[in-house]
């Protein structure tokens, strides 16, 4: 499995899909994505507080929603 990752990395490096010019289409793409995601965290972490029995419990899902965001970018 690890060889096959690697072949993938040394593939993906070598081809032209990673071109030296930024297009600001895909740069915006990429911003209104990262927003949608900030946006949607609030809501995720109600969800999952939502499966949880006690109020403590819920405080605790809404910090391990977020850490995982901070975590995570």
């Amino acid at each position: 499995m690890r060889h096959i990752l690697i072949a993938l990395f040394i593939v993906a490096c070598t081809s032209n899909a990673f071109a030296d010019e930024l297009s600001s289409g895909d740069t915006a793409w990429i911003m209104l994505s990262s927003a949608l995601v900030l946006l949607m965290l609030p809501g995720l972490a109600l969800f999952y507080s939502g499966m949880v029995r006690a109020k403590k419990n819920t405080l605790s899902t809404f910090l391990y929603s977020f850490s995982a965001f901070v975590w995570s970018g």
